[in-house]
């Protein structure tokens, strides 16, 4: 293969052959690509293609591969005036991942993810989940024609846990958090030998997330927004924009600064706030964690020293903000713009609220709010129908 591994942490690199875990000191591994050329050329012929896998030489995939899509990606990034007036602010963008075939920006990461590990061999695959990520995964399991078992928390939302079951795959309900589905589903892949598609705990959910940032570079004409706000609960969306970011800037495809990346977590599960602002270079984990944002619910993310390595390089930050918070902001965004934002999408919003209050943020500066998933799969219909009785 034309890339390697090297850890996130220790520095270690190994040959990319075969089904890669995690390092031997416990930590991810990123995925290196030491001798491909991105021509600037490949910016405007990747405009012909579709979908994320047209930024090939980024991704890894070898010549004549093809990769296992369901046409993820290519989600708009919507200018919201009206939004934008409601803040006080004038250049206001919200990248909107709900369009994405499993309803989130999961797709991404898990197209990736079941690419490599079906062209390693891998037949079985086992995941714990807060919801979008089981969604992705059954999905992608059905197109490639392999076993997926999701361990969820009980208390996932209906809707979510309807779409696992019925793109085929097998799912385990548990009483507890997604770290406790975690150690449930990395002892049943220890007893099977089936993959363990975790967050990190396999290398190309990352490469499948640096997608992001390449297409909001191609969607600003290359000139990269002032900052990002991203809802964090794994954080391989803002580990991946962060690798990409340099990778893009190594390659000439972009000038001038690189955006400041602020991460916005639940005050019910806010490990990476906690950190960040106590200035410690790793997350503990969160006790008794809740929020309606299922999404942000990750008490002990894998990722936790890359997300504030990110945060801390780009002169960023990180907010928790209140469930209330976070949903009446999605329902400002959805009267203002008619997108239909999640309550993850809510806190990006509440989080970019908060940091004009404090003068993080300027009125005037170019930022980009992340939606990450449809706001309808987190819905009861029961609840639903009842308000039109």
């Amino acid at each position: 293969m034309d890339w390697h591994l090297e850890c996130s942490e220790c520095g270690t690199t190994q040959s990319a052959d075969g089904l890669a875990t995690v390092c031997v000191c416990g930590r991810p591994w990123l995925v290196r690509y030491p001798n491909r050329l991105h021509p600037l050329v490949e910016r405007d012929e990747a405009r012909r293609d579709q979908g994320m896998w047209r930024f090939r030489s980024f991704l890894p995939l070898r010549p004549g591969e093809s990769a296992i899509s369901l046409g993820e990606g290519d989600t708009p990034l919507l200018q919201v005036p009206r939004l934008a007036a409601a803040l006080g602010m004038t250049r206001l963008w919200i990248k909107d991942e709900g369009i994405n075939p499993t309803g989130s920006f999961k797709a991404r990461g898990l197209s990736a993810a079941i690419t490599r590990a079906v062209a390693a061999g891998a037949s079985s695959f086992t995941l714990p989940t807060a919801g979008n990520a089981g969604v992705a995964a059954a999905a992608y399991g059905a197109r490639a024609g392999v076993k997926v078992r999701v361990y969820a928390p009980r208390t996932t939302p209906k809707l979510i846990l309807a779409q696992i079951v019925l793109n085929g795959a097998e799912l385990i309900l548990l009483d507890g958090h997604i770290g406790d589905c975690g150690k449930a589903s990395r002892t049943y892949a220890a007893d099977s030998g089936a993959l363990d598609l975790s967050t990190l705990r396999e290398p190309y959910r990352i490469e499948g997330k640096k997608t992001l940032g390449l297409e909001l570079g191609d969607q600003m004409e290359w000139v990269l927004p002032d900052a990002v706000i991203y809802p964090t609960g794994g954080g391989t969306g803002l580990i991946g924009m962060w690798k990409v970011f340099h990778e893009l800037k190594e390659a000439g495809w972009v000038n001038g600064n690189l955006p400041r990346m602020f991460t916005v977590q639940s005050t019910g599960c806010a490990p990476v706030v906690k950190a960040f602002e106590s200035g410690a270079a790793g997350c503990e984990p969160w006790p008794e964690p809740w929020t309606v944002a299922s999404g942000l619910r990750v008490p002990g993310p894998l990722g936790d020293r890359l997300m504030l390595r990110a945060l801390r390089e780009s002169r960023g930050g990180a907010v928790a903000v209140s469930d209330d918070a976070l949903t009446s902001a999605a329902a400002l965004g959805s009267r203002c713009e008619g997108i239909d934002f999640s309550p993850e999408g809510g806190a990006a919003i509440a989080a970019m609220k908060a940091l004009l209050s404090r003068g993080v943020l300027q009125l005037d500066q170019r930022v980009v709010l992340f939606n990450t998933g449809a706001g309808w799969l987190y819905r009861n219909p029961e609840e639903l129908l009842g308000t039109f009785a």
